[in-house]
């Protein structure tokens, strides 16, 4: 069986390595010049099933609009002329009810904690090395009240198999020795000791160095351009490298899918969210955090890989535009500051900024396609690096005719 996997992020090149394991010869077709490169690249780092929560919930619509005067907001939306954001944004606030909210995080968090699990069976499997620890993730507040009032939203993944611990501000401080000097700025926490850390771009390049000597090929710099069918099936990619044909397709272009989707009749609801990203280095800083963080009140995140500390924060529903200043940064930095003044090099930072490819409830989707050989693995969000594995299981599973070991329920085109 020939497959072709159009993209080579994490979730093409994973997807490419599930197929090889079961015997397919697979090409995957990567514009850029190297794996991962896009929102791969330098991404928030967290395995966080604790943060499977739907973006569009019952509070939503006023965080949204109280963001418009604020200076530095965790969640933004800019207004936009195009008709894809706008309809976005309707879709968006119709899944904001307290059903729907409930639904798609449910939904999210069957994904993200199978990913997690299957990520570690992989790593069991082959050895491949990606900076990772599985210390676990503390939800940081800073206050009492904050605790408080983000509790319920935790109950909920609790209740649905998420292992989750209570603690207060000294606990937080044995689980993290590099809060001790900040316990007076923590009103409490709760610990994931299942969830985890590790660098996306690492894996993403180990694993198509595994994938490739398995026999997949890895055609970089090759643009697909269009695809083909006939009838009820596609016949093969148009690419600026010339057509390549195949028994099966598989859509992992993440961004890109939607455009291209469309010129097959398929509409998928995706629209970017930016993300902010910085990396500087710990070495000769001892109070650099080791366990996985993310600080509610902020919405702030920090990451452990090696020498390397990586803190990332911020959702900007702004089209396409991936520029940055580190201006932009300076929320992220105020808090890293703050939670561990001498936990890094902070003079020494690699900005980034990432779109992240959003459905409009949250949830990806994972499904075969009206053409009988084509199956989409698109619409990740902020948990591409969570959700990877399992995600790609699940569409794997199905491209072999067997039933996916979790329920897919709602990780579907939306009728």
């Amino acid at each position: 069986m020939k497959t072709i996997v159009m993209g080579g992020g994490i979730i093409g090149v994973t997807t490419a390595w599930y197929l090889a394991e079961a015997g397919h010869d697979v090409t995957v077709l990567e514009r850029r010049e190297e794996t991962g490169l896009e929102t791969s690249f330098q991404n928030g780092a967290l395995l966080a099933p604790g943060h499977s929560q739907a973006w569009a919930s019952p509070s939503a619509p006023a965080t949204l609009l109280k963001s418009l005067f604020q200076d530095d907001p965790a969640l933004r939306f800019r207004f936009r002329p195009e008709f894809s954001y706008w309809r976005w944004c309707l879709e968006f606030l119709r899944n904001c009810t307290s059903e729907r909210y409930r639904a798609n995080t449910l939904r999210t968090l069957r994904v993200m904690m199978y990913g997690v699990e299957q990520l570690r069976a992989l790593r069991d499997r082959t050895g491949i090395e990606y900076d990772g620890n599985d210390k676990g993730i503390l939800y940081l507040f800073r206050t009492q009240e904050s605790f408080d009032h983000g509790i319920a939203a935790w109950n909920l993944l609790r209740e649905h198999g998420l292992p989750l611990e209570t603690v207060d501000r000294q606990q937080c401080a044995k689980i993290e020795p590099a809060l001790k000097g900040s316990l007076d700025k923590i009103g409490g926490g709760l610990f994931a000791p299942a969830d985890g850390a590790g660098d996306a771009l690492m894996f993403t390049r180990n694993l198509a160095t595994l994938a490739q000597a398995k026999g997949v090929s890895i055609r970089l710099k090759t643009t697909i351009t269009g695809i083909e069918r006939e009838g009820d099936r596609i016949t093969h990619v148009i690419t600026d490298q010339g057509p390549v044909s195949g028994d099966q397709f598989v859509l992992t272009l993440g961004l890109q899918s939607p455009a291209l989707a469309r010129t097959i009749g398929l509409d998928l609801p995706i629209y970017p969210i930016k993300g902010y990203t910085v990396t500087v280095p710990t070495d000769g800083y001892p109070e650099a955090p080791t366990v996985g963080i993310i600080e509610e009140d902020n919405l702030v995140a920090f990451a452990r890989l090696g020498n390397r500390l990586r803190a990332g924060g911020k959702a900007e529903i702004a089209g396409y535009d991936k520029s940055y200043s580190p201006e932009q940064f300076k929320g992220v930095f105020k808090v890293s500051r703050d939670l561990f003044p001498n936990g890094a090099d902070y003079s020494k930072p690699t900005y980034y900024a990432c779109l992240r490819p959003v459905t409009p409830g949250g949830p990806p989707i994972l499904v075969p396609s009206r053409y009988r050989n084509l199956f989409l693995n698109v619409g990740h969000g902020a948990a591409g690096w969570t959700q990877a594995c399992g995600a790609c299981r699940v569409v794997v599973d199905m491209m072999l005719g067997r039933k996916p070991e979790i329920d897919t329920e709602g990780l579907t085109l939306p009728a």
